[in-house]
């Protein structure tokens, strides 16, 4: 995952599905478990990110609507 493109949610949360089904296999490494580890880190960092922005875009729209209402 380059730092310059972020990915998608939806290829952010498959990947970390990825990384969690290896993170179960018992014969990897010790330093491939930290590696894959902080990758999840950072992948679930990015789904909370966009879902937390998907959120405030659904409120601003949902007060939007009900202000329109009102008049």
């Amino acid at each position: 995952m380059s730092k310059k493109e972020r990915p998608s949610f939806e290829e952010a949360l498959k990947r970390l599905e990825e990384v969690v089904n290896q993170l179960e296999d018992e014969s990897i490494s010790l330093e491939k478990s930290i590696d894959l580890y902080e990758e999840g880190i950072k992948l679930s960092n990015i789904c909370t990110e966009t879902l937390e922005e998907a959120e405030l875009r659904i409120k601003k729209v949902a007060d939007e609507h009900a202000d329109n209402n009102k008049e």
